[in-house]
């Protein structure tokens, strides 16, 4: 009798045993990947800190010290895609002046309790089908970042969320002709539409206020262009519609059916049309 018991309980403890050992395992490694991460972030900044040859306040190298310092883990200062735009990894970050010192740039932002993103996997047209892949690489939260230099050091302005998760391929300062406004455009590589995606950052009350976010894209099937629809300050766009059959020998006809404006309204904070009071965006 006593043996039948034995022979019950030794298993259960045995179980209980190797899961109580994997629990630890994981937490321990999730210690360890943190730890590992900022050994590499800290080993990379020291050797572009001997190399560099030419040094400024607030440099890039400097920015990204900050990021790692005042961040935490799994956020990152973002790279251009080095595919369609350089040949070399250059930082997402533009230097200007507009009545004081500023640095803009793109920081990737890693989802917390999900597994630390790699810059590597939100940058190009392949990282833009990071939300259909089945390997778990990490959700990615990319923020627009205003900062302002002041003797060396950095001040955060303001920071604003691109409703993307992956394909960064350039950002630039643009301005935008019928209101001569400067606005900051983030273009994203999209091959789920095959196409690409423009995040349009409008400085509607100048630098050191929150920009307003317009999206355009075009893609096979998907259009919006941006445009002045209601002459107020804020930009505004035409959504296009497509329509499309197959002809003779399977051959697939794509055709402009209508388009339809969209005004941004300062009551409701959202885009409307006249169309119809069910069609409304964010942005």
């Amino acid at each position: 009798m006593k043996l039948n018991k034995l022979l019950i309980v030794f298993p259960l403890l045995v179980l209980l045993s190797i899961a109580c050992s994997k629990e630890g395992s994981s937490s321990g490694d999730a210690a360890t990947s943190a730890s590992k991460e900022q050994e590499i972030r800290d080993y990379n900044l020291a050797v572009e800190k001997e190399q560099a040859k030419n040094r400024f306040p607030c440099d890039t190298i400097s920015l990204r010290e900050y990021v790692k310092d005042n961040y935490g883990e799994g956020n990152y200062l973002v790279e251009f895609d080095r595919t369609f735009t350089y040949n070399i990894p250059k930082s997402a970050v533009i230097y200007f002046q507009d009545d004081a010192n500023y640095v803009l740039a793109v920081i990737a932002k890693s989802k917390p309790g999900e597994r630390f993103i790699e810059s590597k996997n939100v940058i190009g047209f392949e990282s833009s089908f990071i939300n259909l892949d089945s390997t778990k690489l990490g959700t990615a939260f990319f923020w627009l970042t205003l900062f302002e230099c002041n003797d060396g050091e950095f001040t955060r302005l303001w920071e604003s969320e691109v409703p993307i998760h992956g394909g960064f391929n350039k950002m630039s300062i643009k301005t935008w002709k019928p209101k001569n406004l400067k606005y900051v455009e983030l273009n994203y590589e999209d091959g789920i539409i095959s196409g690409n995606r423009n995040y349009n950052f409008f400085m509607t009350n100048g630098w050191k206020r929150a920009p307003h976010l317009l999206e355009t894209y075009s893609a096979l099937t998907m259009k919006r262009t941006m445009a002045n629809i209601n002459n107020d300050k804020y930009p505004d766009y035409y959504e296009y519609d497509f329509t499309s059959h197959f002809w003779e020998d399977s051959l697939r006809i794509i055709r402009l059916r209508d388009s339809i404006p969209f005004y941004w309204s300062e009551k409701r904070q959202l885009y409307i049309t006249n169309r119809t009071s069910k069609w409304f965006r964010k942005y």
